[in-house]
């Protein structure tokens, strides 16, 4: 049986994760989180308190269980919070990185590293694999430099580079874009949303599967895992308002500049996903199949 390690998992994408692993016969998982337990389902797998900035505890967690694979998915990814505070950014983003990748240097382990389109500077989007990387913020450089320490120092290594993820969980830290676009209009709440920054927003199922996918083939090099819509976060806004027919008149469009935000963001980004699709067979949710799956999710949870 296969053993699966994977960090963060009380995040978006840790609990869907748990959701796919827990079910799979032919994989032992291990689930690790900074503190307890958040996803309801506790059945199925292993749960481990694992801070990955503690490297003792990193070392001890991953010597007791050996794992096959790791998906190491967890992070600090508020990108205005990493620029003002870039040591909790490089320890959490880079050193946990570094902790997680030392730990394996005796266990022929494949480690699968999700990383982010805003290690581009998002002047020519959307992305290639091979395309050159140019961070323009502290987050995205964190991620880069993770990238590169993994990929100078695993034996068998993918990184899974995705762009602004949307889902929803029992147990939610934190917001993401689609949600929060849905509460605010719902709420006839006045909202500034930029037009200038271009992304293609990543289904949290599809994410995952696309670590699954990678993990399952164990395949190695680098893995556009996006959604397959390119939009700008204005007309993401006006979609998430036409499917639950909601007014956009208390929406404001602006420019980036107008927002004033600690860090910069790459203006276009988005993925080209043909590697993904032709070598893991990855085919993703299209933006409004994801609305929809979340807007079931959601009705289902209050019935």
């Amino acid at each position: 049986m296969k053993t699966v390690l994977v960090t963060g998992s009380n995040g978006l994408l840790g609990q869907k994760l748990t959701d796919i692993y827990a079910t799979k016969q032919d994989v032992k998982l291990i689930a690790t989180g900074r503190g307890e337990n958040r996803h309801p389902l506790k059945s199925g797998y292993t749960y481990e308190v694992m801070d990955i900035t503690n490297r003792d505890q990193v070392f001890e967690v991953i010597g007791k269980h050996k794992p096959d694979c790791i998906i190491h998915g967890a992070a600090m990814t508020n990108v205005d919070a990493c620029e003002l505070d870039s040591e909790a950014c490089q320890l959490q983003n880079v050193t946990a990185t570094q902790n997680l990748v030392d730990a394996i240097a005796d266990i022929n382990c494949h480690f699968v590293f999700v990383s982010t389109d805003f290690i581009f500077d998002g002047t020519s989007g959307p992305y290639k694999e091979d395309d050159e990387p140019n961070p323009v913020s502290i987050y995205g450089q964190s991620k880069l430099d993770g990238e590169r320490y993994v990929q100078s120092n695993c034996k068998r290594w993918a990184i899974a580079r995705t762009v602004l993820v949307y889902g929803l969980v029992a147990d939610m830290s934190r917001s993401n874009v689609v949600l929060w676009a849905r509460e605010s209009l719902a709420n006839k709440k006045a909202i500034n949303v930029v037009d200038d920054q271009f992304r293609s927003p990543t289904l949290a199922e599809d994410l995952a599967a696309g670590c699954l996918l990678i993990e399952n083939q164990e395949a190695e090099g680098i893995f556009n895992i996006s959604g397959k819509d390119q939009m700008s976060i204005y007309e993401l806004v006006q979609r998430v308002a036409n499917y639950f027919g909601l007014s956009i008149d208390t929406v404001s469009k602006i420019d980036s500049v107008s927002l004033n935000q600690p860090a910069k963001r790459p203006p276009i980004t988005g993925f080209d996903l043909s590697k993904s699709n032709a070598e893991l067979g990855y085919n993703p949710h299209s933006f409004d199949e994801g609305i929809r799956i979340i807007y079931e999710q959601y009705t289902n949870a209050k019935s």
